[in-house]
């Protein structure tokens, strides 16, 4: 393997006319110059060099060599450059993994505000369920995910690195004539006697409705096991029964359901960022998670002291 800095030596040599000259181009000493020529010679086998009274001049190899070190000198500026504009969010890409709540509530405001600032950055998005996301992100396949937990089930934070976004609370949705539907807050244990509507057994808002209920002293009655909160919000909007959701799930609200507060007799959600720990991180991501902070700074803000 020829050695690229030797090459590119040669061909100052060969353009400046001296070893001197080129020397003093690239800071070297006349004699450092020399003895790299002399093992770049060794490594083809052959002389690259006339030596001549007043300088030198290229053999037919030295002048092919040189040829070949332009071209490689053009591709390394090149690729200077190239680096230069990723790392000036000139050019480059960010590929981010999401949930479906946050998919169609927080993010789209992330990615608004990205490609206004930076609408050269190619953006990526891909959205799975919570084990899925984490696996994607072990894989390299995004380099950043937003991810979500709460308190009694923690996102481990040994392989990834969790950046705190939101505290996603969790709020009761009820039909617009329910006769709650008016107040701005209610607890949980008020809802004692309602009929509920929630997702699948196995998902999380389901845990969060079988605590919140115990901790208030009751069983909840269920009514409808939703497929996704559409659906949820749907039959409530008819009155089969009221939910429990995260204050994200409801952005964009059926017209005929009511969003009320129940303050703390509800756990909240934590709403993260986490990139891998060994990754080391794109411009393009660490800018993409600073504005993934500040509109979740001001989305925060938009739940308003009630929620």
């Amino acid at each position: 393997m020829l050695d690229v800095r030797r090459l590119v030596l040669l061909a100052k040599v060969i353009e400046t006319g001296s070893v001197t000259a080129a020397a003093g181009e690239v800071n070297y000493t006349p004699s450092a110059v020399s003895q790299q020529l002399r093992r770049l010679e060794a490594e083809v086998g052959q002389p690259l060099l006339q030596r001549l009274a007043r300088g030198v001049v290229p053999t037919e190899a030295g002048e092919v060599l040189a040829a070949h070190a332009r071209r490689v000198e053009a591709q390394l500026a090149a690729a200077e450059a190239d680096l230069a504009e990723v790392a000036g969010l000139r050019r480059g890409s960010v590929a981010i993994g999401t949930f479906p709540t946050v998919g169609s509530s927080l993010l789209p405001l992330v990615v608004r505000q990205f490609k206004a600032e930076h609408p050269r950055i190619r953006i990526s998005v891909q959205s799975a369920r919570l084990d899925l996301l984490m696996d994607m992100l072990s894989r390299g396949e995004v380099g950043l995910s937003l991810l979500w937990d709460y308190e009694w089930n923690r996102l481990p934070g040994d392989e990834f690195e969790l950046t705190d976004l939101l505290e996603d609370p969790t709020v009761l949705v009820v039909s617009a004539d329910h006769r709650v539907a008016a107040r701005s807050t209610v607890t949980m244990a008020e809802l004692a006697g309602e009929e509920w509507i929630v997702r699948e057994s196995d998902h999380p808002v389901a845990e969060v409705l079988e605590r919140s209920c115990r901790a208030a002293g009751f069983k909840p009655r269920i009514a409808f096991h939703a497929n996704d909160y559409q659906e949820a919000q749907a039959m409530v909007s008819v009155g089969l029964g009221i939910a429990l959701a995260p204050r994200t799930a409801v952005a964009n609200r059926n017209p005929e359901v009511r969003v009320v507060s129940v303050g703390s007799t509800a756990p909240s959600r934590r709403v993260v960022v986490a990139r891998r720990r060994d990754r080391v991180s794109a411009p393009s991501e660490k800018e993409m998670l600073r504005v993934m902070r500040e509109v979740a700074a001001d989305y925060r803000r938009s739940f308003g002291p009630s929620a």
